[in-house]
């Protein structure tokens, strides 16, 4: 499907980062096509996705069913005129577009910088096929300079963390510092009503590992660590160029051969 936005869709006199995020938007909203259901992301790249999709249902009848990742990207999409349902209102998803801090060669992602990960992650899994949308400082040899999100649960949130810092000992990590994520002088809670700790690695040396541990511990919910889930990334750059990265470049033909790009699919059956 291919998507004309006209000469004025895109504001005159984007700063150079923000030109970066409206191509790789754009460019991944012409994966989107009428019918489809669609998980929407959280953040100021995803927010340029809503725009272009709400353009598209505005202009050329575009017909989807959106999964917000946040209660904001909800507003916005609603605002767009996008219809917006639950994950339990379609049970699976076609497509999720979102976001990522970092992404390594493997596509493995470092997500949460807007502490909305865990519904992201959901989402994600739910999913047929997941599209990461970034600009090139995204794009890491190893993932870790990012600080690593880790949503805990309130209660007991200062033992969460002391188990949190003493896991890291036993993991290949380049640095074992912890934040509780403030706002401004209160902790940061997310739509969920939880904290967020947030890692500063330096280096992660085996994410998956690093995932399974921290979700082992009492209390943590998710950490932003996205491992096998990302199947494309689109890269928009300051001149309005995009490229496409593929884990699978023949997804489709692999889908036809029966197949399965998802491990979680088989739950919507």
């Amino acid at each position: 499907m291919t998507t004309f936005f006209p000469a004025d869709f895109a504001p005159a006199g984007l700063s150079p980062v923000e030109m970066a995020k409206f191509a790789s938007a754009r460019r991944a909203s012409a994966f989107v096509e009428s019918g489809m259901r669609v998980g929407l992301g959280t953040g100021s790249t995803a927010a340029w996705l809503v725009k272009c999709l709400g353009h598209m249902v505005r202009a050329e009848g575009l017909q989807i069913r959106a999964v917000p990742t946040s209660e904001r990207t909800a507003q916005q999409a609603r605002a767009e005129g996008i219809e917006v349902v639950s994950l339990q209102d379609v049970g699976w998803l076609d497509l999720t577009i979102d976001g990522a801090d970092e992404f390594d060669p493997a596509l493995n992602l470092i997500k949460g910088g807007g502490g909305a990960h865990l519904r992201e992650k959901i989402v994600a899994t739910a999913s047929d096929r997941m599209i990461v949308i970034t600009d090139p400082s995204k794009q890491v040899a190893t993932l870790g300079m990012f600080p690593l999100p880790v949503e805990i649960v309130p209660f007991g949130w200062q033992a969460t963390r002391q188990l949190i810092e003493e896991s890291l000992l036993g993991v290949d990590v380049g640095a074992r510092k912890s934040t509780l994520r403030m706002n401004g002088t209160q902790p940061f809670t997310t739509d969920e009503g939880n904290l967020i700790i947030d890692l500063h690695l330096g280096r992660i040396g085996n994410a998956r590992q690093l995932s399974l541990v921290l979700n082992q511990i009492a209390g943590v919910v998710e950490n932003g660590l996205f491992v096998d889930i990302c199947d494309t990334v689109v890269i928009g750059h300051p001149d309005g160029r995009d490229e496409v990265i593929d884990l699978i470049p023949d997804l489709e033909s692999l889908v036809d051969a029966g197949g399965e790009d998802n491990i979680f699919k088989d739950i919507a059956d």
